[in-house]
């Protein structure tokens, strides 16, 4: 999922690297010193190494970790363009998931490995134990989209001790009750707007569950151009990968890595780790607050999906914002909904906390 082909790729050879600035700011005769922070690199993680970039202007300021789509399609690339902003008010985190991104290029015998969602959300709550002993022993923000929804979900509920809330954009709840809604609304859309080509490549390959891996790209492919008539799209900038991860080398192993994930996450025949995604499952108390940033065009975790699940859990507190001119991946309107939602939760709990 997040499936962008503008995205060109990453690469596995990079070094750890380590800058922290220091800057003076006076009050009332007194000194505060904010301490940056501005790191890159490979980290033991579930017993391999894996990519992780630290970024914040003030250590200080709340830890946000983000969980990419895909499960291939890493944000680090793009995270300065897309949210570099953002530094001034959090501490922000991109991890490159296994099998995803300069991860994968350090480790390609993962190619003969399997990739579960269990061993995932491991990694995820280890790595955030890492971040709770390198920038103090706080909760740490989540935040996830699409795949990295369904990953975010698992480790809130797993392990609520750390995390302040948790943020799902593009929420993925369940195979069956969200690739039926997909595939019953965008095939309405393409009935309604009579494109015959459209609605015979979507009849061809019927309702999920699919047990041919080529029929989610055919889904999906319809789902972009139904999305882009009603969407604002985002600047194409945005996916101007960062100097570091364009070399031919980047570009060819996270390619491979995409594709590794790809099909981990559907299955050679339907039975990838997408099958055996079912949040309701998990019983509907939440320890953790709960939101929920939602485009109301979005085809491919419909709305519809969304508002069930969000309706159906109990936590300390719980929203569902609709994002208009949105789909599903990201774009302006999103960012700033969630920017806006993730201020105020970090305010709340500061004002809390004081």
């Amino acid at each position: 999922m997040n499936r962008t082909k503008s995205r060109r790729r990453l690469i596995g050879v990079l070094s750890f690297s380590l800058v922290v600035t220091l800057g003076f700011f006076s009050a009332v005769g007194s000194a505060q010193a904010a301490t940056a922070v501005d790191q890159e690199g490979f980290r033991r993680i579930g017993g391999i190494e894996q990519w992780v970039t630290i970024h914040g202007q003030d250590s200080s300021k709340p830890v946000l970790l983000f969980l990419h789509g895909g499960p291939g399609n890493p944000l680090s690339p793009f995270a300065k363009n897309i949210y570099g902003t953002w530094s001034r008010d959090f501490v922000l985190v991109q991890w490159d998931q296994r099998g995803a991104g300069l991860s994968f290029g350090k480790n390609p015998a993962q190619a003969q490995e399997s990739l579960t969602l269990e061993r995932m959300v491991a990694d995820g709550i280890e790595l955030t134990e890492q971040l709770q002993q390198q920038l103090g022993p706080r909760k740490v923000l989540l935040m996830g989209s699409s795949w990295g929804s369904v990953l975010g979900v698992h480790m809130a509920k797993r392990r609520p001790d750390l995390f302040a809330a948790y943020v799902g954009t593009g929420q993925l709840v369940s195979a069956q009750a969200n690739g039926k809604a997909s595939f019953t609304q965008t095939l309405a859309l393409a009935e309604a707007a009579g494109d015959a080509g459209t609605v015979a490549a979507l009849k061809a390959i019927g309702p999920p569950p699919h047990r041919d891996p080529r029929a989610f790209g055919v889904l999906r492919r319809a789902i972009k151009v139904y999305e882009s008539k009603t969407s604002a799209p985002a600047p194409r900038d945005w996916w101007q990968a960062e100097a570091r991860y364009q070399s031919a080398e980047a570009q060819a192993a996270t390619e491979e890595g995409e594709e590794y994930s790809f099909l981990q996450f559907v299955g050679l025949a339907g039975d990838g780790m997408l099958s055996k995604i079912d949040l309701p499952a998990l019983g509907p108390e939440y320890r953790v607050p709960m939101h929920f940033i939602q485009g109301e065009q979005d085809l491919l975790t419909p709305l519809v999906v969304t508002r069930g699940f969000v309706d159906s859990i109990q936590a300390p507190e719980k929203s569902l914002t609709v994002v208009p001119l949105a789909g599903h991946d990201p774009n302006p309107a999103l960012i700033e909904a969630q920017q806006r939602l993730l201020l105020g939760i970090a305010q709340q709990k500061s004002s809390i906390a004081q």
